[in-house]
């Protein structure tokens, strides 16, 4: 198993094969809708794209925390977390990739074996 990250770059080259623009016009249409998504979530609306997931910004309250170092007790302050639930679909699609390499102990092997 790659332990590759998906950067912008291959989403925009994934459409580029897919829809035959130029890469420059694809490379526009990721950041154009990044972009979008950003800004409804900056403005606290939920982003849901269907058959992958949801992202939902949720806002987390103040509390006092500890140091784990020294004990000490620190105030955390509110503030605003983005959160992202995959949909039903792709928990079942990531089940089945599961599934088909032999199990989590295969999957767990492979990625042993990628290191």
């Amino acid at each position: 198993m790659s332990h590759k990250t998906l950067t912008r770059a291959d989403l925009a080259e994934a459409v580029y094969k897919q829809v035959g623009l130029s890469r420059n016009e694809t490379a526009d249409l990721v950041e154009s809708v990044l972009e979008t998504m950003t800004d409804r979530l900056v403005h606290g609306e939920t982003v849901k794209i269907s058959s992958f997931g949801s992202f939902v910004v949720r806002h987390k309250g103040g509390r006092v925390g500890r140091n784990p170092k020294t004990g000490e007790e620190v105030p955390i302050e509110p503030r605003r977390v983005l959160v992202f639930r995959p949909s039903q679909i792709m928990k079942d699609d990531i089940d089945q990739g599961i599934k088909a390499r032999g199990g989590l102990s295969a999957l767990k092997t492979d990625q042993a074996a990628a290191e």
